[in-house]
């Protein structure tokens, strides 16, 4: 599904690499863990998978499905089958939540060849999709983000990822500024579009998520590369550990 091969890249105009040399392979099905410590470079990585503008990459390339990604905009991505859930999702103030996803998904559609769908099979998509993730159906009719709770921001990502239907999800923190009963919901969200045809790279600071999105491998990113990969249990040495024996074995 996804194979990275000697990444580097940096923000735009600028000298610093951030990622630098990163290997990483993720299979069909798979969900990948990514975790490490404050500014080593995860959601640099994500947002150079999903294609955002000001980032640059220097070196390496990302393949999906087996063919770059590098010359394709975050539009093209996106309707290709790569999804971006955001740590902190934008404020669209003057944006219905329901304009915005059913734009989006006949957007896509078009994109793919298909046709829109209708009002009726939009809001029957919509409806059983949100009672999957208790949203209230209220709340899809105010602009996009604009008052949300942190629980209700991170509802409305897998919301649209349920609808859109990708086939390679990169979730940047999505636990971030959740209560469990808030984070339950996102993963059981998360869980129930898990496929064999759907991979998810899980990026995180923190074990507990984890405990309800169960990874297939965890990759632990320190300065920019792949220092160590494991199974769950690494996830669980680092939450007792931390992160320094890792790092200072990999110096």
């Amino acid at each position: 599904m996804l194979e990275i091969k000697n990444l580097h890249a940096r923000v735009a105009d600028t000298e610093t690499e951030i990622l630098r040399g990163l290997d990483l392979t993720v299979q069909d099905g798979e969900i990948a863990a990514i975790m490490g410590p404050n500014g080593s470079g995860k959601s640099t990585l994500s947002y150079v998978i999903a294609g955002r503008e000001d980032y640059e990459v220097t070196a390496g390339d990302i393949l999906y499905n087996g063919e770059s990604i590098l010359e394709m905009d975050a539009a093209e991505r996106a309707a290709s089958g790569v999804f971006l859930a955001f740590q902190y999702p934008l404020e669209i103030p003057g944006v219905a939540t329901m304009t915005f996803l059913k734009t989006a998904l006949n957007s896509q559609r078009k994109a793919r060849g298909e046709g829109e769908l209708t009002t009726p099979d939009f809001l029957r998509r919509v409806k059983a999709s949100a009672a999957d993730l208790k949203i209230d159906m209220a709340m899809l009719k105010r602009p996009l983000n604009v008052g949300f709770s942190g629980g209700e921001k991170k509802r409305a990502e897998i919301l649209q990822m349920a609808l859109l239907e990708p086939k390679l999800c990169v979730l940047d923190e999505t636990d971030s500024g959740l209560d469990i009963d808030a984070l339950k919901i996102v993963a059981d969200g998360v869980n129930a579009l898990r496929s064999s045809e759907r991979s998810f790279l899980v990026i995180t600071h923190y074990q507990r998520l984890l405990d309800y999105i169960v990874p297939d491998t965890v990759h632990v990113l320190y300065k920019g590369r792949i220092i160590r990969t494991g199974t769950k249990d690494l996830a669980l040495q680092l939450e007792n550990e931390g992160y320094a024996q890792i790092i200072g074995e990999a110096a």
